[in-house]
């Protein structure tokens, strides 16, 4: 058998799924952004979407609950200046792109009839970082069924404390299709699975919770029985751990953050403060800042939507660019924002693929791929050890940022206070308050040991929400603020 070359390949995949069945073909979709372009914009695309999603999930026991979903739509938009008009449908026909198009085009005046061009169609191009499958179809029920019979009975047999366990397993096969009026044709096949776990264990009246789970770009065969152990491993330690743990000091201290997933307070302090349209706004603590000092020497940050098979990748972005490892800051000195294509254009620089979106039914911003903080030369054992009176926390739960002064509060879910540089015991109820840009430059050691998170992100902004990546090696930082409940 002959195989097509992989961005072929996508392609000719989201021809059948959206065009083909429905009538359409590369003459319609040329034919509708011709009917945008009638007027003055300075861009317009299509954006197709199809997206088969399953879940299911287990508590007391029984899996309680099987969802099965298809979506499919088309997103029709006009980008004139700064503004934007944008129009979608569930209905794929051509009478439905027409009619978007022409209200789409309406953001502004009739042009010249000799402006009125569409480029000659080519393909953009991609990249091939995960397999085009239906991750769907990896597993049959039963076997999903059994997957998660499988976590209740680790974690049950993993201690008596553990009192109930609820587990979820999530499978989406997503394809995407951009048409763009430069005649730029893009396409993606993107699949991805989650399992969670969720511990809870009770001792002498106290109950305590502990989580864990992962996914990515790939089959649900990556669950396999060794995997399975390592989440419920982790998640009823965490649990455990809990309930050991005493009221959080609070005040001014050392905090030392762990590797992986604590990255999720770099993501949510930094990374969003680095999105090109807060930035071009002048909103961000970031803003006009490219060049200076902005964290301490050591601190290279980087945007990576081209690692293979994670979450947060893309072969390419809501836009039909070629994702990118997109370096922010560099050695502490802010190299750039990422951007999608209207901020990138409107502040003079080139998109970096980072333009997404939730569904066909959401205009594209410029939002994270895999956030992370490159590694440096210190052993983490070293760097808890040189911790005099401080909170070393390994894992986080929820948090929020102002964009504007760049503030942050997070919580702790799971950290331990530190004396003379041996963790004494864990502790609950930590909050970590302070100032995105004012943390980075608090960082005094860096771990050697850079590790991305296992797979379970998700990133909200303005009411839309995309799967992300986030990392970081252990993090020494000074003279941050601890809330806590002692």
């Amino acid at each position: 058998m002959i195989s097509r070359e992989p961005t072929l390949e996508r392609l000719a995949i989201a021809k059948s799924l959206l065009l083909t069945p429905f009538g359409l073909d590369e003459s319609h979709l040329t034919r509708a952004l011709a009917e945008i372009k009638a007027h003055r914009v300075d861009e317009a695309d299509l954006y197709f979407q199809y997206t088969r999603s399953e879940g299911w999930s287990l508590e007391e026991g029984i899996v309680k609950t099987g969802s099965f979903s298809i979506d499919q739509g088309v997103g029709v938009r006009a980008v004139s200046g700064e503004k934007t008009a944008f129009a979608y449908s569930d209905d794929i026909s051509e009478a439905s792109l027409l009619d978007a198009a022409r209200t789409v085009r309406s953001i502004s005046t009739p042009a010249p009839q000799s402006r009125v061009k569409v480029g000659k169609p080519k393909v953009a191009a991609a990249r091939s970082l995960y397999r085009g499958l239906d991750p769907i179809a990896t597993l049959d029920s039963t076997t999903k069924v059994k997957l998660l019979e499988r976590v209740e009975q680790l974690a049950r047999a993993k201690d008596p404390r553990v009192a109930q366990v609820m587990a979820g397993l999530a499978s989406e096969y997503d394809v995407v299709m951009v048409a763009r009026a430069d005649g730029t044709l893009a396409a993606d096949v993107r699949p991805l699975v989650r399992l969670s776990v969720t511990v809870i264990a009770e001792q002498k009246g106290r109950r305590e919770v502990g989580s864990a789970g992962g996914g990515g770009r790939f089959g649900l065969a990556y669950f396999d029985d060794a995997m399975i152990t390592q989440y419920v491993d982790e998640a009823v330690r965490a649990a455990l751990t809990n309930l050991e743990s005493r009221p959080a000091p609070a005040g001014e201290m050392t905090v030392v953050l762990g590797p992986g997933w604590p990255g999720i307070l770099l993501h949510e302090a930094i990374g969003h403060g680095l999105e090109g349209d807060f930035n071009r706004k002048g909103s961000s603590a970031f803003s006009g800042r490219i060049g200076e000092r902005v964290a301490a020497k050591g601190v290279t940050v980087l945007d990576d939507g081209t690692l293979a098979d994670r979450r947060g990748s893309l072969n390419v972005d809501d836009e039909g660019n070629t994702s990118q490892r997109n370096v922010l800051i560099e050695d502490g000195i802010l190299k750039g924002y990422i951007q999608d294509a209207m901020n990138a254009r409107l502040m003079g620089v080139a998109p970096t693929g980072n333009g997404r979106r939730e569904s066909y039914a959401h205009v594209p911003m410029p939002r994270m791929t895999n956030t992370y903080m490159l590694a440096g030369d210190k052993d983490p054992q070293e760097i808890v050890a040189s911790i005099k009176r401080g909170l070393y926390a390994t894992n986080f739960g929820g948090g929020q940022v102002d964009i504007t002064s760049g503030k942050f509060v997070f919580s702790a879910s799971e950290a331990y206070w530190v004396e003379n540089g041996k963790i004494l015991y864990p502790v609950k109820g930590a909050t970590l308050v302070g100032s995105g840009p004012e943390c980075l430059k608090r960082v005094r050691m860096i771990g050697n040991d850079m590790k991305l998170d296992s797979g379970v992100g998700t990133c909200g902004k303005e009411g839309q929400s995309v799967p992300v990546g986030v990392g970081q090696p252990t993090l020494r930082l000074d003279g941050l603020t601890v809330g806590g409940t002692a």
